[in-house]
């Protein structure tokens, strides 16, 4: 177990770029499914294309070209802002979808009645629809940052020191396979079972509370 100091700083390290991918991939999403919600002209297409390529591409290719192909038209970065930048991107489109499946299952009939109560749009989404859709939508969110956690695999394509980095560089310098696969499984399995369980939690709660039902 001499390794567990590498580990613990790879997790870090992993937990630190994945949450700061993923609350940019919620904001993404979030701005994205609104503009499709209220048919944005010109908007709701461009909108429309980031997600189909997004969603179509993997993150390793994203990362490449963010990582590499940028810094040729004068856009450089760093590994750190890469990796973030390319969960953000590949999740972007995941959470748009999931947030535009929960704001269309609400019943026009709600809008109306909130319009004829004098809600203004903005206190009709904040108060009514966006909770419901949320709650709906919930269990892909979940799901999504459950897939952009393990995702972070990749990052060590473009030289972060994380998890996977971690194992790959002690295998090849001590062969030691059986302790670094074991210790990589470990960690991995100590960051997302937290977050499924949360979610399940959420979920429960969500529906207890007469939310997604």
């Amino acid at each position: 177990m001499q390794y567990l100091p590498l580990y613990q700083k790879a997790a870090w390290l992993t937990v630190r770029l994945g949450v700061e991918g993923i609350l940019l991939a919620l904001a993404v999403g979030l701005i994205c499914s609104a503009v499709q919600y209220f048919k944005v002209p010109v908007l709701k297409t461009i909108v429309g294309i980031y997600i189909e390529v997004s969603r179509n591409t993997p993150l390793l290719v994203q990362l490449f070209f963010i990582y590499y192909g940028l810094p040729k038209i004068g856009i450089k970065t760093n590994p750190a802002i890469c990796g973030v930048a390319g969960l953000a991107f590949l999740g972007g489109g995941y959470m748009a979808e999931a947030f535009r499946s929960g704001l269309e299952s609400i019943p026009e009939i709600q809008r109306e009645s909130a319009a004829s109560l004098g809600f203004s749009h903005f206190q009709t989404m904040w108060y009514i629809i966006l909770p419901q859709a949320l709650a709906v939508s919930m269990p892909a969110i979940v799901a999504n940052v459950i897939f952009l956690l393990k995702e972070t695999s990749v990052f060590s394509a473009v030289s972060l020191m994380d998890l996977m980095f971690t194992a790959k560089d002690l295998i090849g310098l001590y062969y030691s396979t059986v302790e670094s696969l074991f210790l990589l499984v470990v960690f991995y399995l100590m960051i997302l079972l937290p977050v499924s369980i949360l979610g399940t939690w959420l979920e429960k709660r969500l529906r207890y509370a007469g939310f997604g039902n």
